[in-house]
Formats: C-alpha cells, structure tokens, sequence
C-alpha cells in the first residue's frame, strides 16, 4: 500500500511538471516565432539539443546503450521515421507561427481520427461503434474552433493537420521498432534526432543560413541576444518535455497514460490563453473544449473495446515465428490504441 501510495504521487508529480515544462515550451515556440519568423532554424535547434544533451544525459541516468541494427532495417524504418520527425516538427512550429498555441493544440486533437484512418489503410483494422461516434465530437469541435478562430490562417491549419498526420504514422512504426530491436525507447530518441539532424542540416543551410547571415550581418544586440536566449530555453524545454513524457509512459497503464495526454493538451491551451492572451470568443472556446473531450471519449472507447477483446480471448494466443508477423499478430490489439499507446512524440 505505501509503495503504491508512493508511486501515485510520483507519477502526480511528473505529470505536473511534464504539463508545466509543455506549455512553458509551447508559449517560448510561440514568444520566439513571433519575434524570430524561422521556423526552420527552431526545428533545427529542437533537433541539436536532442542530439547534444541526449548522450551525455542518458549515459548518466544509466540507460541501457543501443543495440545492433542491420543496414537493411535501418534504411527501411529508422531513416524514414528521422525524416518524419524533422517534417512533423517544421509543420507543427509553421503552425504555431501562423495561428495561435491554443488552435494549433485544438487542431492535433484529431490525431485519434488519422489514428482510426490509417489502421485501417495499414492494419485493416475496423473499430467498434462507440470508436467511431467518439470522433463526432473532435471532428465537430475542430470545425467550429476553426470557423470562430478570430486569427484563423489556412496555412497555420494545414501545417497543424499535416504534422499530426506526421506524428500518427510515426507512432505507428516506432512501435514496430521498439518490438523488433528491443532498444531502449530513450536511445531511439536519441537515434532518430542525431540521424534528423543530418538529414535536415541540408535544409536549413538552403532556406534560413544565408538569409540570417545576410539580415544579422554580423550585429549583436539587445533583441539579438533575446532571440538567442529564447532558441536556447526553446532547446531545452523541448528536450524535456520527451524525457518526462517518456518518465510517465513508463509507469502508467495505456489509458492513464491517454488521459494524462489529452489533460495535458487541456492544460496547454488554457495556459496559452491566460499567458499569451490571444483573443477568443465563446463559440470558440466551446470548440476547443468539445475537441479535446472528444479525444477523452475516444481514449475511453479504445480500452473498452480492448477489454472486450481480451475477455473473448480463451485460448492462449499463438505467435508467428517471424519478428513481422508477431508484431501486427500480437500487436493487433495494442496498436489499435494508437493514441493512447506509449509513443515517442509527444
């Protein structure tokens, strides 16, 4: 009992700071973008502090090192996952340029429909009825936030839609990975954003080194070295907020987990909305609370179909002897709970 007692209060207290530290970088990214219009060069910071402080970091709290992948399997799954994560990382900070913290978080609640979409495009996976009636709610809650957004920016809509698309197919095939390596989900982090970095220093060089260079010229000042500051905490926080998320995904069932999620999502909007003040009318406030209690439902639908699926299991599933067919065999359940499964991107 006290051991459980202890572990409720740890797990309370991580989620507390992990919803502090998310909406702290939410409203930094938002700070900095409106002062320094780059989106290219924040994704490009993000990724180097993943790259930087992850190694030394995770040596020290002891977590175990990678293991041996093969060239094969790496150029399938680990490069395309790195490229998901530095686009989905460039449309979510678009977004947050363009339109408010609060409707780019509003937006990324229809995560759960692009979940119900792509399993059954990838797994062939049909839902129950209470699954598909719980996305009325997000898709009707989405719509009227977006048709009251008094700073609505289609782009910024787009760019929202696009890396939630992004972050959905990414944690679909992490999973996948962790199941088949066995790597430390923290270490695969640490993979996907060094192999990120790589692939998008290109990128950033073409559309934002020699434009900086030219526009700065060289001269530091006040505002210049605010920027810098901004980019650095911008760094961290990012980098943070994984690891904490990752802390709580470790110790928390699926659903708990889900719902930390989706309050974390509540959390960061009304922290947006005190802090940074963007102006919002009732219709759409209304409309990001019905999204987000959407996603709420959603989560509860999932593990109760997943309960009735395991209570009509009587015999002992069998498993396939390649490592594949055992992931989408065993996984048929598991990877159903797409959004409230334990995923690397938060």
């Amino acid at each position: 009992m006290v051991l459980a007692s202890k572990e409720v209060v740890t797990v309370a207290l991580l989620c507390c700071v992990w919803y502090v530290v998310s909406s702290s970088s939410n409203v930094v990214g938002k700070t900095l973008l409106n002062q320094f219009p780059y989106p290219m060069t924040v994704t490009m910071v993000q990724l180097l502090s993943i790259a930087v402080y992850s190694g030394p970091f995770f040596n020290l709290w002891g977590v175990r090192r990678f293991v041996d992948i093969s060239w094969p399997y790496y150029f399938k799954l680990i490069v395309p996952l790195a490229l998901g994560k530095f686009i989905g990382s460039v449309f979510t900070h678009v977004s947050l340029w363009k339109v408010p913290v609060s409707y780019t978080h509003t937006v990324k609640a229809t995560m759960p429909l692009f979940s119900v979409v792509l399993s059954r495009i990838i797994l062939g996976e049909k839902q129950c009825l209470k699954v598909y009636l719980s996305l009325v709610p997000i898709i009707a809650g989405v719509a009227i936030a977006s048709f009251t957004e008094i700073s609505f920016d289609a782009i910024g809509l787009m760019s929202a839609l696009a890396a939630t698309l992004q972050h959905t197919l990414q944690n679909i095939f992490s999973k996948k990975v962790l199941h088949d390596t066995g790597i430390h989900h923290l270490r695969l982090l640490h993979v996907l954003g060094r192999l990120a970095l790589m692939m998008f220093l290109p990128v950033w060089l073409y559309f934002d080194f020699w434009h900086l260079i030219t526009v700065s010229n060289f001269n530091m000042n006040n505002e210049s070295y605010k920027v810098i500051g901004l980019l650095f905490t911008d760094g961290i926080l990012s980098w943070l907020q994984n690891i904490l998320a990752f802390s709580v995904m470790s110790m928390v069932t699926s659903l708990t987990y889900a719902v930390a999620s989706s309050s974390k999502r509540i959390f960061v909007v009304a922290a947006s909305l005190f802090v940074i003040g963007n102006p919002v009318t009732i219709n759409n406030v209304c409309g990001m609370a019905m999204a987000l209690f959407g996603v709420i439902a959603y989560n509860k639908a999932k593990y109760d179909a997943r309960r009735s699926d395991q209570k009509r299991v009587i015999l002992p599933m069998t498993y396939q002897h390649t490592n594949n067919s055992t992931f989408w065999h065993n996984g048929n359940i598991s990877s159903t709970n797409i959004n409230g499964n334990k995923s690397l991107f938060v």
